[in-house]
């Protein structure tokens, strides 16, 4: 508004004709409202004044640039000639947080704002050509606003080809390449053989509930496996669905279970991995873990292979406190009655969050190794 009034003195209808055909709106956010506003502001600062009375019959009155507002206005020229802009474009923030939307609404939102972006250029050019020849100050500006709506095409069009490829690219789900093992009925135990798996394991002993060393290998184990997972889709290209919590549980007498005496417990608890993830990936998960935070159930992970093979299974809905029912079923009944015996550790596959879930909505598939007595 300042340099407008050194350029020449000017009244409000004439600051809004120029300001107007010379899409200043373009790179200033400047309504018609503000400009009695801002000369107001400018005339007590004393960097304007009025050059006369107003026109017979009309509230018009021009106004011009005092030496010192054509002072103040020079040495801010200079100063904005050498300065960087910062970048706060809302299209940051925006992408940093994508990640919690669903992929489609992220390209719907990209593909918005592509479509405003070019129908902006295109009002910019005509606006442009509508004024033309224009002298080299003028056409700087212009210059400027097309060559930053460009680049901002050029990006929003490169993002899009890039969720484009990633959401190509199907992840690796062991619970989608493996449904018939992950979605057992929950009325009846089903048999199914179990391939080789590999998975992040830890170890330890007493109550879930209660032990301090069960707590810190599931965090260990959850940061690790997030850990790989963006290392393996920004090192290798291959994404993949961080597997549910699983746990191998062991006794020296499997009555333990069934009577949920918790401090005799043995576990192992697991998530599971992608074939191509290697004891270096995750050595080198560990250690970047590591360097935030200190857990000593680090230095127990692992990355393990494990061969259940045949196995019995059912899908268990409710508290885990409530497993006892369906384990005395397996043990006392289904194994004896089909000449089975155990042949490896009680395993549990945690499906839901007990972050999230009421007990009693709890999915835990219940499995156990067997083989003929």
């Amino acid at each position: 508004m300042l340099g407008l009034l050194v350029e020449q003195p000017r009244h409000g209808y004439d600051l809004e004709r120029v300001i107007e055909e010379r899409g200043v709106r373009t790179w200033t956010a400047l309504g018609f409202s503000s400009i009695y506003y801002v000369l107001d502001k400018l005339a007590r600062r004393g960097l304007i004044e009025a050059a006369g009375a107003a026109s017979s019959g009309k509230s018009r009155v021009t106004f011009r640039a005092t030496v010192l507002g054509r002072e103040q206005c020079a040495a801010a020229t200079r100063d904005a000639l050498a300065a960087l802009t910062p970048v706060r474009a809302r299209v940051l923030i925006a992408m940093a947080n994508s990640p919690g939307l669903p992929d489609a609404d992220v390209v719907t939102g990209l593909t918005r704002r592509l479509d405003a972006l070019r129908q902006q250029l295109v009002d910019v050019q005509a606006t442009r050509s509508g004024q033309e020849p224009l002298p080299a100050a003028a056409s700087a500006i212009f210059d400027y606003s097309e060559t930053m709506l460009r680049a901002d095409v050029t990006w929003t069009e490169s993002t899009l080809d890039a969720l484009a490829r990633e959401t190509a690219v199907e992840k690796y789900d062991i619970k989608k390449a493996h449904k018939k093992l992950y979605s057992p009925p929950s009325r009846d135990f089903t048999v199914v053989d179990v391939p080789e798996f590999r998975y992040i394991a830890a170890d330890g002993r007493g109550d879930p509930n209660t032990s301090p060393a069960y707590a810190n290998a599931v965090e260990a184990l959850y940061g690790v496996a997030y850990t790989l997972k963006f290392a393996s889709k920004n090192t290798l290209g291959r994404d993949f669905v961080v597997g549910p919590l699983e746990g191998l549980w062991r006794a020296d007498d499997p009555a333990v279970f069934r009577a949920r005496r918790k401090e005799e417990w043995e576990w192992t608890m697991l998530i599971s991995q992608p074939d191509w993830v290697t004891e270096d990936m995750v050595q080198a998960a560990i250690d970047n873990v590591s360097k935030k935070k200190a857990n000593p159930a680090l230095d127990d992970v692992r990355l393990r292979t494990l061969v259940e093979g045949t196995c019995v299974q059912i899908l268990h809905i409710g508290s885990y406190d409530d497993e006892t029912p369906t384990l005395e079923r397996l043990h006392d009944h289904y194994l004896p009655e089909n000449g089975l015996t155990f042949n490896g550790d009680h395993h549990e596959i945690y499906l839901s969050d007990p972050r999230r879930t009421p007990p009693a909505k709890l999915k835990t598939i219940l499995r156990q190794p067997i083989r003929a007595r």
